[in-house]
């Protein structure tokens, strides 16, 4: 038995409001979770809800399959970029602090990664799709303080 994880994220303007979408799935049971935020990223948010997946699981002891349309998640984890960027310091890399949320969940869980090709039919994936364009589109949004608060620094150098 395993654990299924889906995931899609969303931004409006990228940057702008955005959301993700979770589908959760382990034997017969299914939970959907989504969130919106007011100013964020496309690659913030596809993080972001393997961040709260992984986050929202009751054990660790089951495998995780997590599939996601999203190669900038795909790629860093399975080619192994993310923990050569830690090394670095993240010098240059955007999202290090969703990067070391995740780094500190990493080694908790037996995972597997799938990328699916978004926007092809897959149902979870077409699912979270949805999940996360609704909760980018509607309010209430929470704030994304690291990204904002970098974007305002931007602004003064």
């Amino acid at each position: 038995m395993k654990v299924r994880i889906y995931t899609d994220g969303s931004a409006k303007g990228n940057p702008g409001p955005g959301g993700y979408g979770i589908v959760l799935k382990y034997k017969d049971q299914v939970k959907e979770m989504a969130q919106g935020f007011r100013m964020t990223t496309n690659n913030r948010m596809e993080l972001m809800a393997l961040i709260v997946a992984l986050e929202s699981l009751k054990t660790n002891k089951i495998p995780v399959d997590v599939y996601s349309d999203s190669k900038y998640v795909i790629d860093a984890i399975d080619k192994g970029w993310v923990f050569g960027w830690k090394a670095k310091g993240f010098k240059g890399k955007k999202n290090a602090d969703l990067w070391l949320r995740y780094l500190a969940l990493h080694p908790k869980f037996n995972l597997k990664f799938h990328w699916v090709k978004g926007h092809a039919g897959h149902p979870e994936n077409e699912r979270c799709d949805l999940l996360a364009v609704t909760a980018a589109e509607n309010p209430p949004h929470l704030i994304d303080t690291v990204f904002e608060a970098n974007q305002e620094q931007e602004k003064l150098l």
